[in-house]
């Protein structure tokens, strides 16, 4: 026997030595099928974390319509600080509901409505709303007309609102978009609860045009353009709105009618699977007629919120108004955070020809958004500016 047919038999007697039995191999597929079998035999549903369990109701109260009570997040007017508010909310339709629903700011800012509304009929394209409601504004700051009002001229007034009105919103072919809203407004303006001078005490009408009239309007808006925000107008990480309005206040008795022109431009432009967004807002308001009166407290304004994030609310008002915004949002988690760097720019002027970008206020500063699938609810932003910081709480997106 050669040594190489030695080996080859050692190698076959080995394999015989260490290979189980085959009594072995059955005893142990055995065990694991009996295993399996008993697993099965206490199979129970999978129960949700508590976690799991927090994040589904915010996602149905927040997210969803649902019969029943709902927190509210939302804005009683600017400049009103922090709000809370709730509804109660019955569907009386497949796609038909009713609610009433409030707010309360730390200002005792209020605002009361009842609604009905019907979304997405005609196969998802058409949205029509009903409303009735009360709003109160108990210390809107007032600081003159035009650019250069120096900071310790902050005076105030209470407006109160009364409105009923409809709303119609049509989706044409691609993004394209159609909104009408008409509605009575009855204002009454009076002396602000706040610690600054009132309107009266300071203005005449030569610098406060309109002041001592509580004037009732006829309030129509057209709203045309195109909006493939996405995944929608409450947040959005990509897409953009290209719109133009016209707004049309219709005195009863004429003397405080007048009519402008709004034009927005939002683009967000997603970066690396959008872990990061390029976010831009630009929108110029103008009255249309230069022999029109406006009333003070309806003049376009900057200032906080949504605008000139640095400046207190309605820092800046006049006839025209100029507002262009960039944000750099980081993108921690798709689900609930944003981050964002952000840079804000406008003015307002007395003539439409003094829109340009000589003069402008500047500011700058950083934000956390907490936001859901198509809304954010929470918005927190700290703003450097020319007459120092200022921190905005919002539960809307700043565009």
């Amino acid at each position: 026997m050669t040594r190489a047919l030695a080996a080859w038999c050692m190698g076959i007697v080995a394999v015989l030595l260490l290979a189980p039995p085959a009594s072995a191999q059955q005893t142990r597929a055995a065990e694991i099928a009996a295993a399996q079998a008993a697993k099965a035999e206490h199979l129970e549903p999978y129960q949700p974390t508590r976690a799991e369990r927090i994040a589904a109701r915010v996602k149905k109260q927040l997210v969803e319509t649902p019969d029943g009570f709902y927190p509210w997040f939302d804005s009683v007017y600017s400049g009103g600080g922090f709000t809370l508010g709730g509804g109660y909310r019955r569907f009386y339709g497949d796609r038909t509901y009713w609610y009433t629903r409030g707010l309360l700011s730390a200002k005792a800012y209020k605002l009361v409505e009842f609604a009905t509304e019907s979304p997405g009929m005609s196969d998802g394209r058409v949205d029509v709303r009903a409303v009735v409601g009360w709003r109160d504004a108990t210390q809107v700051a007032f600081y003159g007309v035009g650019g250069d009002t120096p900071p310790d001229a902050k005076t105030n007034f209470r407006m109160t609102q009364g409105y009923v009105g409809g709303e119609f919103r049509a989706r044409g072919p691609g993004y394209t978009r159609l909104d009408f809203a008409i509605q009575y407004e009855d204002f009454s303006l009076e002396d602000g609860t706040g610690d600054s001078p009132a309107v009266d005490d300071v203005h005449t009408s030569a610098t406060a045009p309109g002041l001592g009239a509580s004037p009732e309007y006829l309030h129509l808006v057209w709203t045309g353009g195109i909006d493939w925000r996405q995944p929608g107008a409450g947040y959005a990480r990509r897409g953009g709105l290209y719109s133009l309005a016209y707004e049309g206040y219709f005195d009863r008795d004429t003397t405080y009618t007048f009519d402008r022109v709004q034009g927005e431009v939002v683009q967000h432009v997603p970066l690396l699977r959008e872990n990061w967004v390029l976010s831009f807002h630009g929108i110029a308001r103008t009255t249309l007629d230069d022999d029109d009166e406006v009333p003070y407290f309806l003049l376009p304004g900057l200032g906080s919120g949504s605008t000139l994030r640095a400046y207190p609310s309605w820092r800046f008002r006049d006839r025209h108004s100029l507002l262009m915004s960039g944000e750099f949002r980081w993108i921690p988690s798709r689900q609930f955070l944003d981050v964002a760097l952000f840079y804000d720019t406008g003015k307002v002027a007395s003539r439409r020809a003094d829109l340009d970008f000589s003069g402008l206020k500047h500011d700058w500063g950083i934000g956390v958004r907490f936001h859901g699938p198509t809304m954010t609810p929470l918005r927190i932003d700290v703003a450097r500016g020319s007459e120092g910081f200022n921190i905005v709480f919002s539960g809307a997106a700043p565009f």
